[in-house]
Formats: C-alpha cells, structure tokens, sequence
C-alpha cells in the first residue's frame, strides 16, 4: 500500500481546509495518509513514506516561511529524500507580490535534499474554492500516478 504523510502550517484555517481536501483525495485512491502539524513533525519521518507533502502560508510582506515551520525546514535540509516522490501546496493572498513563496522554498528544499516532484505545486489564493479543490485533488492524483511509475 502506497503511503504518505502530511505535513502543515495554517494560521487562518486556509491551509488546513486544503489539507483536508488532499488527505480525503489521497484515501480515496487507497494511501494511507497520515497527518502531522508541523509543530509535532520530525524531516526523518518522511524517510518512512512514499509520498512527502509539505503545506504551508506564507507569512506577511517580505513573504517569509511561518515561524512554527522553520525548524521543520531547517531539518529537512539534512536528510537524504533519494527517491521519495514529494508535493508542496498552500494558501496565500495575492494582495502580495510573492505570493505563496513559502511554498516555493519547500519545493526547492526538496529538490536540493535529492526527492522528485511528483506533481506541481499548489497555490489556492486565501481558502480553497471549487476550483482550487478540482485542483487539489488532480494534485493527489498526479502524486500517486509518479509512484505508481517507479
């Protein structure tokens, strides 16, 4: 069975909501999907999973990574993802020029600790809508497609 864990950072409740969406999408395809806020979460347990996921916001205008996720990022540099399949998403507001950046510095975190990207990253601008669900689950979908590959 196909496994996954998530991990993630929601101040408004933005990114939870995406998070739900993902988890329910991941279990109806058959991961077992485990769920960890970022504040209980240690980099090393992604070594035990086939799929690491990382959402996040990003926080106030110089678009910098929440304080309650920067030692998981920290962390996570030091360890080795070689052939760990990853997807980072989360919420931000468009209001600001770097929108969702804390997304892109995970995903080239990931990148430079050696995991491959398993689908594009998702950007929902504040709370998910319909569309951005459609969006979050074709995600999950795409994740579990890159494992199914290998």
């Amino acid at each position: 069975m196909t496994t996954a864990m998530i991990v993630f950072a929601s101040l408004t409740g933005n990114t939870e909501e995406c998070t739900d969406i993902i988890e329910k999408a991941l279990e109806e395809l058959g991961v077992a999907v485990e769920v960890v806020d970022c504040m209980q979460a240690d980099p090393e347990d992604f070594l035990a999973v086939d799929i690491c996921l990382v959402g996040t916001y990003t926080y106030g205008n110089d678009a910098n990574l929440p304080d309650e996720i920067v030692d998981f990022y920290e962390e996570l540099a030091e360890i080795d993802l070689t052939g760990k399949i990853f997807g980072t998403y989360g919420s931000g507001d468009t209001f600001y020029e770097k929108f969702c950046q804390s997304v892109d510095d995970f995903t080239n975190q990931f990148k430079q600790i050696g995991a491959t990207e398993g689908a594009q990253s998702v950007k929902v601008d504040l709370d998910p809508n319909e569309e951005d669900t459609k969006k979050l689950e074709a995600f999950a979908k795409a994740l579990v497609a890159k494992v199914a590959s290998l």
